[in-house]
C-alpha cells in the first residue's frame, strides 16, 4: 500500500473510528489542507473543531472502507458508515489530493444514507471490491470520460451502447433496478430530473473508476460521485451518490467543488 493511500485510510480510520482527530488530521495532513465538505473549514483545527464533537456524540462507530483507488496524486475511497449500533448509516464518498510526500492537500466528499435493498436486491455498497487489470486503467477512464460526456452531459446521448453493456448493467442505485434498459430510459428522457454539468474529478485504478460531477436535480444543484466497474471495455456495474450543495451562505469554506 502506498504512503498516501495508507495517510487517506488512515485519517479515516485513526481520525473518525478511533476517535484521535487531532493526532490523526496532524500525521496525515501537509503544509495545507483545503475543505470542500461545506460544514467542515479549512485546515487542521478545522477538522477538530467538526470531528471532535462528531465523536463526542457518536460513541459507536463502525467505519469500513470498500473499495479504495490510487491514481496519480490522487486516492478516492468509498467508505461504509454505522453510528450508535446502526441508528444512522452512511455511505461516504471522497476524493483526496496529496503532496509529494504523501500527505492530505484537499478533500472532496458526498454522503448519502446507506439503503439495505435496491429494486433488483442490492445493497448500496455490496459487489466486488477486488482491483483488476491495471493495464487497462487509462482505457478505462476514458471509456468513462466519453459516458459522462456523450450520455450524461448529453452531448451524443445516442452512443450510450458503446459505454454500458448490454448483458450485464448491476444496478446500486436506491431507485433503479438492474439493466441497460432501465438506465437508458432515465438518461435519455428529455424530461430527466438529473441533469450532468462539469466533470471536476476522475480518479481509476484498474476495472474501476470514479467521478465527481457537477449536476442539477430538479434545478437543485448537487454533486453527485459515481463508481462505475468497467469489464471488457464497457460498464456493467454501477454505485453512486449524491448530495445537494447547499446555499453559499451555509458553507464554512470555499464549497463543494
Amino acid at each position: 500500500m502506498s504512503k498516501r493511500l495508507e495517510n487517506a485510510m488512515n485519517l479515516y480510520l485513526e481520525g473518525i473510528r478511533d476517535g484521535k482527530a487531532r493526532e490523526a488530521v496532524t500525521k496525515y495532513t501537509g503544509a495545507r489542507y483545503t475543505q470542500h465538505s461545506t460544514g467542515v473549514k479549512d485546515g487542521i483545527e478545522g477538522f477538530v473543531e467538526f470531528f471532535e464533537p462528531f465523536i463526542a456524540r457518536n460513541r459507536k462507530r463502525d467505519i469500513e472502507i470498500l473499495r479504495a483507488l490510487e491514481d496519480g496524486q490522487h486516492v478516492f475511497l468509498q467508505v461504509y458508515q454505522s453510528l450508535n449500533d446502526g441508528e444512522s448509516q452512511w455511505v461516504t464518498t471522497d476524493f483526496f489530493d496529496t503532496d509529494e510526500d504523501g500527505k492530505i492537500i484537499e478533500h472532496w466528499d458526498v454522503i448519502s444514507q446507506y439503503v439495505p435493498q435496491t429494486p433488483s436486491g442490492h445493497t448500496s455498497v455490496d459487489g466486488p471490491t477486488e482491483i483488476t487489470d491495471l493495464d487497462k486503467t487509462e482505457a478505462n477512464k476514458q471509456i468513462v470520460r466519453d459516458l459522462v460526456r456523450d450520455v450524461l452531459v448529453g452531448e451524443k446521448p445516442e452512443n450510450i451502447n458503446s459505454y454500458v453493456s448490454s448483458e450485464q448493467y448491476i444496478q446500486h442505485n436506491a431507485d433503479m433496478p438492474d439493466g441497460l434498459e432501465h438506465f437508458r430510459a432515465l438518461a435519455l428522457a428529455k424530461d430527466r430530473p438529473l441533469v450532468y454539468g462539469e466533470l471536476v474529478l476522475l480518479v481509476g485504478q484498474g476495472n474501476f473508476v470514479a467521478t465527481l460531477c457537477r449536476a442539477l436535480w430538479q434545478g437543485q444543484p448537487f454533486a453527485q460521485v459515481d463508481l462505475y466497474r468497467i469489464q471488457d471495455g464497457k460498464v456493467v456495474e454501477h454505485w453512486d451518490n449524491a448530495e445537494p450543495v447547499p446555499p453559499k451562505e451555509e458553507w464554512a469554506n470555499s464549497g463543494k467543488f
